[in-house]
């Protein structure tokens, strides 16, 4: 596994979410600092040491990379 990709969303209650697509792995956090240490301590826990993911991705950061490729603002991208 090379790339673990996380849907990063503001939690209803206050906070942050972030579920990894095609893998059992969910963490919260107060703020995204805090959300981002969960993320990579939840991924630790769940692949073996030789087995961790080389990157770890949320789709904001993919959606900054093509909208910044594309030369287009980002909010026109989301809909």
């Amino acid at each position: 596994m090379n790339e673990v990709f996380f849907l990063v969303e503001e939690a209803i209650e206050g906070g942050y979410t972030a579920k990894a697509l095609g893998e059992s792995i969910f963490t919260e956090g107060e703020t995204l600092e805090e959300l981002r240490t969960n993320i990579k301590e939840a991924v630790q826990c769940y692949y073996e040491e030789n087995s961790l993911p080389l990157k770890l991705r949320t789709l904001s950061s993919i959606i900054a990379d093509v909208t910044t490729y594309l030369g287009i603002d980002k909010e026109d991208f989301l809909w």
